[in-house]
């Protein structure tokens, strides 16, 4: 089974990431898939340079720069992402080979909805936590100001329009084992989803754990 892991910056997707990793699923990380795609010399990074050539300087991206460009203009993230996502799709769709038979197979993808990166897999997970404490986080993370991260999280998808669309919706409002006991409930479901014939039958609500 595949299936897609998201949330908003700061949320704690990484955190889910590794306890699934943990419980025996094999995780494909498209944020570092994201980076292999633009090194230097790379095809992905030469598109950016076509597009945005102050962001590259001695054959090396100035993601700080780029960030401020994508984030501040809706029109240039959408082209940031066509330029990039046909590469993440293909690499990680490639990874999945890497997989054991029956293995459970976990992309994570920051802007799973927004690109339609959904689409392709079986089941999605949203991750949601409290806005101030996502705030926190990315500041202590990122060392960036608090207008910045504010910014970033209005330039991804609305929480309440991603919970009507995942499949499962782990709430990390919590301490970490509070959070190892809500993943493993939902490890549990998907591998036993996985191991069942098709259901059928109109959509279902979200399972919220």
């Amino acid at each position: 089974m595949r299936v897609g892991l998201t949330g908003g910056i700061g949320a704690g997707k990484s955190a889910v990431a590794a306890i699934l990793a943990g419980l025996g699923a094999y995780v494909i990380d498209t944020d570092a898939i994201a980076r292999e795609v633009l090194a230097p010399n790379s095809d992905g990074l030469m598109e950016i340079a076509r597009v945005w050539p102050q962001t590259v300087r001695n054959g090396i991206l100035d993601r700080t720069m780029l960030a401020e460009i994508v984030f501040s203009d809706p029109s240039a993230r959408q082209r940031l992402n066509e330029l990039l996502h046909p590469h993440i799709a293909r690499i990680a769709m490639e990874r999945e080979a890497l997989a054991q038979t029956g293995q459970l197979i976990v992309h994570v993808v920051p802007l799973l909805f927004e690109t339609g990166y959904h689409r392709f897999m079986d089941k999605s997970i949203l991750v949601v936590a409290p806005l101030e404490r996502r705030i926190a986080r990315v500041v202590e993370r990122d060392k960036l100001d608090e207008s910045r991260v504010r910014a970033r999280m209005a330039a991804q998808i609305e929480p309440e329009k991603a919970r009507r669309q995942a499949d499962f919706i782990i709430e990390n409002e919590g301490n970490l084992e509070d959070l190892r006991e809500r993943v493993r409930a939902v490890y549990g479901s998907l591998a036993q989803k996985d191991h069942s014939s098709g259901e059928g039958g109109p959509p279902r609500a979200p399972t919220a754990i």
